[in-house]
Parts: C-alpha cells; structure tokens; sequence
C-alpha cells in the first residue's frame, strides 16, 4: 500500500473525478472500474479489499468546523474545531477554539488562560497525556 489509506469518502470521491477525467477525454469507464482503479492507485488489489482496509480504521473523534464540548484539565469548555489532522492510525492532532478562555493554572495567586488548545487526542477523544491523578488533559464529549 501506498502510505495512509484515504477515507471511503475521499476515495469515491476519487473515482468520480477520475471517471469524470477519463469521460472528457473520450473514455467511458463505469463507477464501479473507477473504484478498482483507484484501489489499485493506492497499493490494494482490488475495491473490496480497500474498502475493508479503510472502513477498519480508526476514526477522527470530530470534524473541521464541528461545535464540542468536553472538559480540558477538569474545566468544562465548549469549543469549535479549527484544525484536524492525522498522525498515524488512531492519533489526531486536533486544535480547538474555546468560546470562553479556561484558566490552566490551579494556584489562587496566579493564572494563565488559554483560548486554542492543540492536542493529540484518540479514537475516544481523549488526549494521551495526563495530569498527576491520570485525567487526561482533553476530554471531548462525544
């Protein structure tokens, strides 16, 4: 295979611009040749074994554009998603954009408020790092 596999989506999307390519040049092919084709671009012997590939996959816990909300280092926030991008399989980098900035220090005498978080979250929407107690850093309700 040739690197990360597309989405199922975006390889039918593929196929249909690559029908639509061929058509305008004088070759009809069917929907179902352009999904073969496009499997095979991307190192599969064929459809069925693509679709079963990428359908396998983990997925991205939210969207571009997508409203959340969850909880980041215990405060509850709700955020816009600006920013999505895989990683490697099961591992998200996703940067939000809180509606209200969320005060990451915990002392009285001090405070730091944050507005975008950027963190690699999972399947789960949960991020990988921790605090002290085990609570992930970033939580998403999903």
């Amino acid at each position: 295979m040739t690197g990360a596999l597309p989405s199922l989506d975006a390889a039918k999307a593929q196929a249909k611009a690559l029908r639509a390519a061929l058509a305008a040049d004088g070759r009809d092919i069917t929907h179902a040749e352009a999904l073969e084709l496009v499997a095979r671009a991307h190192g599969c012997r064929d459809w069925n074994t693509f679709h079963a590939l990428a359908g396998n996959r983990p997925h991205c816990p939210v969207a571009l554009g997508q409203i959340v909300e969850g909880r980041y280092l215990k405060q509850p926030f709700l955020a816009e998603v600006i920013g999505v991008r895989e990683l490697s399989e099961g591992r998200y980098e996703v940067e939000l954009d809180l509606d209200q900035p969320v005060d990451v220090v915990t002392f009285d005498s001090f405070s730091n408020f944050r507005k975008r978080i950027r963190k690699v979250v999972g399947p789960s929407g949960r991020s990988f790092d921790t605090t002290s107690d085990g609570e992930p850093h970033l939580r998403l309700s999903l």
